[in-house]
């Protein structure tokens, strides 16, 4: 199953991640299917490739739970259901 999921990068204490599309069974930091965005939760900064997001979620991946918060405040569910 592939899910959508926060891989961490960055220094200690001053962690950012990207969002990226991954498989299930694959560890944090591992190689992704594709790099879909990137987040600093230090300073609220989001950056997100929309239409690879919405294709992936057509296609059946599931975010996490940080995931789904960042993509409903950058309104992206209201594309893939249009």
């Amino acid at each position: 199953m592939v899910k959508l999921r926060l891989k961490r990068f960055g220094k200690k204490r001053e962690a950012s991640y990207r969002i990226v599309a991954m498989n299930n069974s694959d560890r944090r930091d591992g190689r992704p299917l594709e790099e879909l965005g990137f987040y600093n939760p230090r300073t609220g900064e989001t950056r997100l490739n929309v239409p690879a997001i919405v294709k992936r979620l057509q296609k059946g991946a599931k975010p996490t739970q940080t995931v789904d918060h960042i993509l409903k405040r950058a309104q992206v569910y209201q594309q893939v259901n249009a």
